[in-house]
């Protein structure tokens, strides 16, 4: 049985949901990823397996993939920092800004430290093609113990086509000083007596379709894409990966209706005419 504890202290038993964690090989942190910024600031443990990505006030740090990816699944198992964090935020995130600088896709996996309480914020956020300017922020109180549970489903269709991320994204795990947004346009900044901030990540999985450098960089979008894993067939292929099981439906509707108190499509005064995605089809 799965339990969580939300913000409030009140106890909540999600919906069952398939552990798709469990069906992945984990890779060691230094076999899949490099770094990213912040070298002083990252510890590998273990032979290399898990790491600390720490935040102080010479500099945060980060990790990027080896691979760049078409679709696959991704995971980390992260401790996050203790005490008083506001400002601080950790993201496991996808992004193509290297190779698409003024077009490139996102998608945000990002936990903010809170101003007042002592716990996190889960937001999430999406990208395309440089559609920066709308941003579609979702967050929800950051319970626990809700592994493999849906927060957030981003479906294709053809109203948000020119936007929807759709290039080859590299994978990334920060820590880093967002005092000028994360918490009321810096209001609470980060405070560097509660610093150092650690991030322990471990348990990291990565299996998909990784992009080829093609020879003509023009060709970057279209370029073909060979299986990550040792399997001979791809797990993230097929319907079960395409769109969710009831199963994870229902998760996904617990998930939203109890911990999410934020989302963009019901922000009418940011925006005037909500994005095409917000309006039922």
């Amino acid at each position: 049985m799965i339990s969580a504890a939300s913000s409030h202290g009140a106890i909540y038993k999600p919906p069952l949901v398939p552990s798709l964690t469990d069906r992945f090989n984990r890779v060691a942190v230094n076999q899949g990823y490099s770094e990213f910024f912040g070298h002083s600031n990252i510890r590998l443990l273990n032979n290399g397996s898990n790491a600390d990505l720490i935040l102080n006030k010479s500099s945060g740090s980060g990790l990027v993939s080896r691979n760049k990816y078409h679709h696959g699944f991704f995971n980390a198992a992260i401790k996050l920092p203790s005490g008083f964090t506001s400002g601080v935020v950790i993201a496991f995130y996808l992004s193509n800004a290297d190779l698409f600088p003024h077009n490139h896709d996102e998608i945000d996996i990002e936990l903010l430290g809170h101003e007042k309480r002592r716990d996190w914020v889960l937001q999430t956020n999406i990208y395309g093609n440089g559609s920066v300017h709308t941003g579609r922020e979702e967050k929800l109180y950051l319970c626990f113990l809700v592994d493999n549970v849906p927060v957030r489903e981003f479906a294709y269709n053809s109203a948000i086509s020119g936007v929807y991320p759709s290039k080859p994204m590299s994978v990334y795990a920060t820590i880093w000083d967002a005092s000028e947004w994360a918490t009321h346009g810096g209001k609470y900044p980060v405070n560097y007596q509660y610093a150092p901030f650690v991030a322990s990540l471990g348990e990291m999985e990565m299996e998909g379709c990784v992009w080829q450098q093609p020879k003509d960089s023009s060709a970057a979008a279209a370029a073909s894409c060979s299986r990550s894993g040792l399997s001979s067939f791809d797990p993230v292929e097929g319907q079960e990966f395409a769109k969710l099981s009831q199963e994870q439906i229902n998760g996904l509707e617990w998930a939203r209706k109890k911990l999410m108190f934020y989302s963009y499509c019901k922000d009418t005064s940011r925006y005037k005419v909500l994005p095409p995605e917000c309006k039922p089809s």
